[in-house]
């Protein structure tokens, strides 16, 4: 199959031309938007502050703002505010029975759950850049130009209307684009930093000869390595079998069919990883506190959840788990499954309708959302390994010993920032899995040729 002739298709396609077009302008419009920095601030004061904290909250929402907040730019709290707004409605409808009515009345239930989706995330955009604006203010070293009223209004409404108007292309992005909206914008905010990331690869082994040839060709082929295994994992799903019976409907009469029922490995997506990774990431923000660091057996006990930590790497493997778990249990009810097979006469072959059913989807659900929870686990460890390595000397009674016999670039890591990795891969692979999804669906339903090398489709 020649790609050239794929994109050629996608081109001929009138309305998915102005999709595309209308997708890649908006997009051009976010990246102009983040060059313009806050009023007040020096920028490179502020820049080097941040590195010395990136191990924080502050780092972790640069990662998912593309640098805007390293730059302080408008765009600096980025589209987090509307991902928390929806998963909070999305974990509302599960706990409140008239959130969950909302969204079975149709076109106007969610038009409403959209509409309480918006004020939340304008005002979490607005207690956020409140928090960014004041810790700014009473932050060290001449950060700020002129301090006062004035500068603590701008900050919080140019932060404010920022993430509005990200809430805003978003929702443009997805009604009259392709792809979703939101995971677009991060998507973009992660790639434009692969230049940045190769050229520290080209630096670290022919500029300033820190790696030999052999350690960059283990980097990229680990690389390679792992974004297959995130794609495989992605497309990975349980199919469990299901059996219509023939049904008698009005005067037509429907005959029995097989089918399945599609259950992804890796259902909660990257989620859990969000959760876990912002709950570790107050420790290690208390951790600089003044006031903390004068209480003893806090001073102690912080530093053991930092990056490399063995005490951080569990507490991670537990806090993903539990949000995995947690998360599906809310994505996918297996009794209402069940319920719902059973109204429309369906039913998998050699289990009774029912109850027995929803044990059997359960216990499917537990195995996969075991295998899923590991999956994230190992994907956000790695990165972590190769830039700090695990710290095991600080184990009890047996971590001089393991110190002593494992290898040392286990042990200390390579001080490699793994380019995508973990999370950030996870958002990638995912937003171009679907992005080309879409694409497809949107050539197939004009028989057109596809990315998949099945042929051409015709009617």
């Amino acid at each position: 199959m020649n790609i050239l002739e794929v994109f050629r298709n996608m081109t001929r396609v009138p309305d998915l031309r102005r999709r595309l077009l209308f997708t890649l302008a908006m997009l051009a419009i976010y990246r102009l938007g983040c060059q313009i920095p806050l009023p007040g601030i020096h920028l490179l004061h502020w820049a080097q502050y941040l590195h010395l904290h990136q191990d924080s909250t502050w780092g972790i929402s640069d990662l998912f703002s593309g640098g805007n907040l390293s730059g302080m730019t408008v765009f600096a709290l980025g589209i987090t505010p509307y991902i928390t707004a929806s998963i909070v409605v999305q974990l509302m409808s599960a706990i409140l029975p008239s959130v969950a009515n909302l969204q079975k009345e149709g076109e106007l239930g969610r038009r409403r759950i959209s509409q309480w989706t918006r004020y939340l995330a304008a005002a979490l955009a607005l207690a956020q850049s409140i928090g960014v604006a004041f810790q700014i203010a009473h932050m060290p070293g001449g950060l700020i130009a002129t301090p006062g009223p004035a500068f603590f209004f701008m900050t919080m409404v140019s932060l404010t209307a920022g993430s509005t108007f990200l809430m805003w292309t978003g929702e443009q992005i997805t009604a009259r684009g392709v792809g979703n909206g939101a995971s677009l914008l991060i998507f973009t905010n992660i790639v434009v930093g692969l230049p940045k990331a190769l050229g520290t690869l080209y630096s670290n082994t022919f500029i300033t000869r820190d790696w030999s040839i052999l350690q960059l060709l283990s980097v990229l082929v680990l690389m390679v390595l792992v974004v297959a295994f995130v794609v495989l994992v992605e497309r990975a799903e349980r199919r469990v079998p299901v059996q219509y019976a023939k049904r008698v409907l009005g005067r037509r009469v429907l005959a029995g069919h097989a089918t399945h029922l599609p259950i992804k490995v890796n259902s909660a997506g990257v989620v859990p990883v969000i959760f876990a990774s912002s709950m570790l990431s107050l420790p290690q923000s208390l951790a600089q506190s003044t006031g903390i660091q004068h209480v003893p057996w806090l001073a102690g006990i912080l530093p053991l959840l930092q990056h490399g930590e063995p005490l951080y790497y569990l507490l991670f493997a537990v806090a993903v788990t539990l949000f995995t778990f947690l998360y599906v249990s809310i994505a996918f009810n297996p009794y209402e499954t069940a319920d719902n097979l059973r109204r429309f006469g369906g039913y998998v072959p050699g289990i009774r309708p029912g109850s027995e059913t929803a044990r059997q989807f359960d216990a499917i659900l537990v195995r996969l959302t075991l295998v899923g929870a590991a999956y994230l686990i190992l994907l956000c460890l790695i990165p972590d390994l190769m830039l700090f390595g695990i710290k095991l000397q600080h184990l009890p009674l047996v971590g001089n010993w393991l110190d002593a016999r494992l290898p040392r670039l286990l042990l200390d890591g390579m001080n490699v920032n793994f380019a995508f990795g973990g999370t950030s891969l996870l958002i990638v692979v995912g937003v171009a899995m679907d992005l080309i999804n879409q694409i497809e669906a949107q050539l197939v339903m004009r028989h057109y040729q596809d990315f998949q090398p099945r042929g051409r489709r015709r009617a």
